[in-house]
């Protein structure tokens, strides 16, 4: 949520859910106990809708899921409720809450997960190597959630280069050129928010994460050819 509420997502357009219900300022459950989340429950749901999953769904144009595993933690009828052509991120691993194909028979226009066999990888995985590459480069003080925004930003700016489609809103693992990119921009966002021990330029950037990303890559595949690391068996 606070990333998205840095990006510019308005917080009255917000609902969020914990496992007793929809946060919202009657929640004096949460009020004495959990700080973070009653600041949730002051700043967003503007609506001040109440209840549990169903009626937060209602209307809804994006899910956006990090709960238990599914199937069937996301009842597929829920997805009746929300807007037209809505958004479903279904987080959980191994198992998303809800599987794709039965989001998309119940309408879901573009559906991601945390899977890499299925379209739209939303992992962690597309993240964090990068931006912690592009910290260690320009040896920074701290991660922000602006550095991290900026990698963001730069995985959107690669899918659009290729062209976003329902089925590809995010680059995949293999694109190796992404997290090069997505590094640099890290380590300029840092550079340019003062955090930064090293001063790179985004060519020296490229150049220092190209290399140590290739080289980790052709390692890994060698130690795969000599057997060192078994290749994975479904």
């Amino acid at each position: 949520a606070r990333l998205l509420l840095a990006t510019g997502f308005k917080p009255e357009h917000m609902c969020m859910c914990d496992s007793k219900g929809i946060l919202n300022q009657s929640r004096s459950d949460v009020e004495k106990d959990f700080k973070q989340k009653w600041e949730i429950c002051k700043k967003t749901n503007g609506a001040g809708k109440t209840g549990g999953m169903k009626e937060a769904f209602e209307g809804a144009d994006i899910v956006i899921a990090a709960s238990k595993p599914g199937p069937g933690t996301i009842p597929a009828e829920y997805v009746d409720l929300m807007a037209d052509d809505p958004v479903i991120f279904a987080t959980a691993n191994p198992i998303p809450e809800i599987w794709p194909w039965e989001a998309k028979e119940h309408g879901c226009k573009i559906f991601a997960t945390g899977r890499s066999d299925f379209p739209n990888q939303v992992n962690n995985s597309m993240g964090f190597p990068a931006i912690f590459r592009g910290v260690l480069d320009v040896r920074a003080k701290t991660i922000t959630d602006e550095m991290c925004i900026a990698a963001a930003r730069s995985l959107a700016a690669s899918a659009e280069k290729k062209g976003i489609t329902p089925e590809y809103i995010v680059p995949t693992m293999s694109e190796t050129e992404v997290f090069i990119d997505e590094a640099v921009a890290v380590g300029a966002k840092a550079q340019e928010q003062g955090v930064a021990r090293l001063k790179l330029s985004k060519q020296e950037m490229h150049d220092r994460a190209e290399f140590m990303i290739k080289r980790s890559r052709n390692l890994t595949a060698q130690m795969m050819k000599d057997g060192f690391i078994k290749e994975y068996v479904e």
